[in-house]
């Protein structure tokens, strides 16, 4: 039974049974006992949660084969627990991936982009404070690659540094985020939306990088190798005529951001 089922069948319950106390004029403030009812019963559901804390079901596997075309498309709707993305999908896949139960998979071809969408089931209470929402991905070096993530209160590793990224879209809440940018991708566009987060990028040696950054009570670090230019515009003095470069753009509000 889906934990969205029991909980709503707990609530159904106590409704039953406060209505019926209520009928035999046992009670008489209905609304009354119903939130102290409603507010035990999510104090003990989070009790139960946080005793079971760190357990984890069995990971399920993702496989996602390369259908011809000549780019893709990856959007994650990750939510809360970790993250983990690399190099390193089998021969002939676009990506393996590791994940937690429940992990709903869409593949399309539009003309000459693979769209691949991966995300948890959207029904209530899913998941429980006591529960580890993993995912581990591996994905193919062999096709530019365009990343679209959308996390919450997570841990994420993005390893992108033998993937041919060409862009990244990363919109994160209270999290921490270490990224890795391609040593050898081209121009690789970097786009990070962030809340009360901590991000660090590290950009490789012989990639140049124009950074731009929106914050407001925000801690910016960013290494002597990108020097500032202008207000909150750092660029590296090869930027224009580099081979590999990273375009990246950060808005933040309570944020610590560190590149180097």
């Amino acid at each position: 039974m889906r934990r969205g089922s029991i909980f709503w069948g707990l609530i159904l319950i106590i409704v039953a049974g406060l209505l019926l106390l209520k009928q035999f004029e046992i009670i008489t403030d209905f609304f009354g006992y119903l939130w102290v009812f409603i507010l035990l019963l999510v104090g003990v559901w989070l009790i139960v949660s946080a005793l079971r804390r760190g357990v984890r079901g069995p990971a399920e596997h993702i496989a996602v084969s390369l259908a011809g075309a000549p780019k893709a498309r990856l959007k994650l709707d990750h939510g809360a627990g970790r993250l983990n993305l690399h190099a390193g999908a089998a021969p002939g896949n676009l990506l393996d991936a590791e994940c937690s139960p429940g992990t709903l998979v869409k593949s399309a071809t539009e003309g000459d982009l693979q769209k691949v969408k991966i995300k948890h089931a959207s029904d209530f209470w899913v998941w429980s404070p006591g529960e580890s929402r993993d995912w581990d991905l591996s994905l193919s070096k062999n096709i530019p690659l365009i990343l679209d993530i959308d996390s919450g209160a997570n841990t994420s590793i993005l390893d992108l540094h033998d993937l041919q990224v060409t862009e990244l879209d990363l919109d994160t809440g209270a999290s921490t985020t270490d990224i890795t940018l391609p040593a050898a991708a081209g121009l690789t566009r970097v786009k990070v939306d962030a809340g009360a987060a901590t991000v660090r990028i590290a950009i490789p040696q012989g990639v140049a990088a124009q950074i731009r950054v929106e914050s407001g009570m925000a801690s910016i670090n960013v290494d002597s190798r990108f020097p500032k230019v202008g207000h909150n515009l750092y660029l590296s003095p090869d930027y224009a005529s580099a081979a590999n470069r990273a375009d990246i753009s950060i808005e933040t509000g309570m944020a610590s951001v560190e590149i180097k």
